[in-house]
């Protein structure tokens, strides 16, 4: 094995006061919803809001003199971008990011308020990357990987000896894995402080590469992810055997399970989590009986997150929990018709959000009307007491919340 609990060691010592030693606190509301006792380790609080600095820091501290002088450049979906943009300007080095066209906006603009030159190429990581490798060569640059690199690996690593410095009763790490540097470093360092300690890995089902490399599968992937952290296409050459020897198991998640976990950490927690930084959570919540009663450590690894998807993730989960609801009643298009429904609703504590009322492009009869609501409601059991209420009152209510 290429990196050891000793490098790791080393990197903490690297690191020390030069980024922020994040809380892992116990979540008494997520310990009830998962059955399990959820320690929750806030990466989200680094100063660019992701864990990417770690490994990105202790890998800028080793370079000579003479690469200093030159420059640096990384391939980055946006958190390791910041992570070099911010240390290498820290540290005097010139930096070049790459990064994919559809990075989300707050990414690249946050990159470039530290000072380092952004190139937008390519529609996904492994484009940038690529691009990133040939400039690299052509004007002489050092390459800062995002994962298949050792000093990268032994600054992810750190993480590990915070939480179980932290909380060394922990006996499950949930990681997001992208190309492996994180869990590799996470890995190497809890099986070296706790042999018996289990790492679980947790892609998305998009973008399932480790999880298939382990299984010898051909991997297919989506053309996007609400994880583009973790949207990577190839694991490691140096991450691969890590995992192999090391990972008790990767578990896959759909984008409705990270969407679910954005919004319980927001409303819970008050903590802001990108799609990457909720994929353990998601796979907690989605495979409850494999985590039951245990003591579960998870890595919310960043807080990146465009301001209008959050924006829609939030009104999409609060859909998913009935406190948003879609409802079509039909009436006689008659004078007083709407206003009994409407006081129907006011009755029940259902407050209209929008209303729609359709009489051209519609099915039903002649004189009569479809009116579309959408309503704040608390629940999903005060959404079918709403549509009982219109039942008895002689309104006929679907509900379209799917």
């Amino acid at each position: 094995m290429t990196i050891t609990l000793q490098d790791i060691r080393a990197a903490a010592a690297a690191l020390d006061g030069n980024i922020v030693a994040t809380p892992c606190l116990h979540s008494r509301t997520l310990a009830a919803i998962a059955s399990a006792q959820i320690y929750v380790k806030f990466e989200n609080h680094q100063f660019t809001a992701s864990f990417k600095e770690r490994g990105a820091l202790n890998k800028l501290l080793s370079l000579s003199p003479d690469q200093r002088t030159r420059g640096v450049i990384a391939a980055s979906a946006g958190n390791h971008a910041q992570g070099v943009a911010y240390h290498a300007r820290r540290l005097g080095i010139p930096a070049v990011i790459v990064m994919p066209r559809y990075t989300p906006g707050v990414k690249v603009v946050h990159t470039q308020a530290h000072g380092a030159e952004v190139i937008l190429y390519g529609e996904v990581f492994d484009d940038a990357k690529a691009h990133a490798v040939e400039l690299a060569e052509r004007r002489g640059l050092t390459m800062v990987h995002p994962y298949d690199d050792e000093k990268v690996i032994a600054g992810q690593g750190t993480i590990a000896l915070e939480m179980l410095a932290a909380h060394p009763d922990i006996e499950v790490l949930v990681v997001p894995v992208g190309g492996g540097g994180m869990i590799s470093g996470i890995a190497v360092a809890a099986k070296g402080i706790n042999p018996d300690i289990r790492v679980v890995g947790v892609q998305t089902q998009r973008f399932p590469s480790m999880y298939c490399a382990l299984k010898g599968l051909a991997p297919g992937f989506g053309t996007t992810t609400i994880a583009d952290g973790i949207a990577v296409k190839e694991p490691g050459v140096l991450t691969l055997p890590i995992v192999r020897d090391l990972v008790d198991g990767i578990l896959l998640v759909d984008e409705g399970d990270i969407e679910q976990a954005i919004v319980l950490l927001l409303e819970i927690e008050k903590t802001v989590a990108e799609g990457a930084g909720a994929a353990g959570l998601a796979a907690v919540l989605a495979n409850r009986e494999s985590f039951r009663g245990k003591r579960v450590g998870l890595v919310l690894c960043g807080g990146n997150i465009d301001p209008l998807m959050l924006a829609d993730i939030i009104e999409r989960g609060m859909v998913r929990t009935g406190r948003l609801t879609r409802l079509t009643v039909e009436l006689r298009d008659l004078p007083g018709a709407l206003a009994k429904v409407t006081a129907c609703l006011a009755e029940m504590n259902a407050n209209i959000e929008e209303i729609y009322h359709q009489r051209a492009f519609t099915h039903v009869p002649v004189r009569t009307a479809e009116v579309d609501f959408v309503l704040e409601t608390r629940d999903h059991e005060h959404v079918q007491q709403v549509i009982e209420a219109l039942g008895r009152a002689g309104f006929s209510a679907q509900l379209h919340n799917d």
